[in-house]
């Protein structure tokens, strides 16, 4: 399940993206000073959501408390409505595997970014917590085939055209044909390894 995932483009390199699209971006809290990272559960991120002016981008954490303690980072969307939509931005997300070398202490790590180099907007939603404020939460699915060899389920990835819809609670998630295309990459602790 995706517990980790990296964004090295900035703020303005989003935008740009998003104008690429035909949408304006705003953002209301100030554009972020956004480093190259791997997000990890609890990191503030970048967010992009309908506000009351159109889509703006804001920072939130990756994750809210579940009443024992644990955070909510992922969740199944099946059969499910929201409401509360978003965008987490990313360039990639990874995965992990048992070692090919059952001597290894560490499980492989798998790199899936979109493979017209592109960004990736990942489906997610918000809530208000009391203790940490409003938070994001990625909706997962049954695996696309460039997944579903790594892992038993996926993050949902809507293509850049079904941003906007996506955003629109009135609509359906988009079926697993018309997400993004990714392509994985192990990495080792030399490099990437195709």
């Amino acid at each position: 399940m995706c517990n980790l995932y990296r964004l090295h483009k900035g703020a303005d390199a989003i935008r740009q993206i998003f104008e690429g699209l035909g949408h304006q971006l705003s953002f209301p809290e100030g554009v972020p000073n956004l480093q190259p990272t791997d997000v990890r559960i609890t990191d503030p991120a970048p967010i992009v959501r309908m506000g009351r002016k159109g889509l703006e981008m804001v920072v939130r954490r990756w994750s809210w408390p579940a009443p024992n303690g644990k955070p909510v980072f992922n969740m199944r969307s099946e059969g499910r409505t929201f409401s509360n939509r978003c965008l987490a931005i990313a360039d990639g997300f990874y995965e992990f595997t048992a070692p090919d070398d059952p001597k290894a202490k560490r499980k492989d790590k798998w790199l899936f970014s979109p493979v017209d180099g592109g960004l990736l907007g990942i489906a997610a939603v918000t809530r208000t917590d009391p203790n940490v404020g409003e938070a994001f939460s990625l909706l997962t699915a049954e695996p696309s085939p460039e997944v579903a060899a790594i892992h038993n389920r996926q993050i949902i990835l809507p293509r850049p055209d079904q941003w906007l819809s996506w955003l629109d609670p009135s609509t359906s998630l988009p079926p697993s044909s018309n997400w993004s295309t990714v392509s994985a990459k192990r990495i080792t602790d030399i490099g990437l390894e195709t």
